[in-house]
């Protein structure tokens, strides 16, 4: 079986794969970024209607979302490592709508025995507002979840 561990990059993801790596017994671990060019980004931003934006590719046929996403994973991957897992591979896989949908979709592809996700520790209404990935992974998987919280800080 498979753990597959989303990762932004952000702090709380970090400590996600870090938690996972040193705690969960040997499994392959897949680390996920999820990418959409910015063309497709805008189309739902506010301002998109009045900036002019082209989604290129490059000469090697990738976006620079995909090529950013794929040194996050890798750089996850590292990490992971790092922890203590001994096996790590990155994967960056492109969004064609919620973050937390892409997730849940390459959680069934690789069969992944756990969903491993960080949690920003959003409440209230900023979490009615901004949503929260890993509500919706926990609540559309179909199998184990673990989301780990944020680091507690010094009092």
């Amino acid at each position: 079986m498979t753990v597959l561990i989303a990762f932004d990059g952000s702090d709380d993801s970090k400590t996600a794969i870090e938690y996972a790596a040193r705690h969960l017994k040997p499994e392959p671990i897949v680390i996920l970024s999820v990418w959409e060019p910015l063309l497709a980004q805008l189309t739902w931003a506010p301002l998109a209607a009045g900036v002019p934006v082209t989604a290129e590719q490059g000469d090697d046929g990738k976006f620079e979302e995909e090529k950013q996403a794929e040194a996050l994973a890798s750089k996850g991957a590292e990490l992971a490592r790092a922890a203590g897992a001994a096996e790590a591979t990155p994967r960056a896989e492109r969004g064609g709508g919620p973050v937390w949908a892409a997730i849940v979709d390459v959680a069934e592809e690789v069969n992944a025995s756990l969903v491993v996700t960080g949690s920003r520790g959003l409440a209230g209404a900023r979490s009615m507002i901004l949503g929260s990935v890993s509500t919706r992974v926990l609540h559309h998987a179909g199998r184990p979840v673990l989301v780990v919280p944020p680091p507690k800080e010094n009092d």
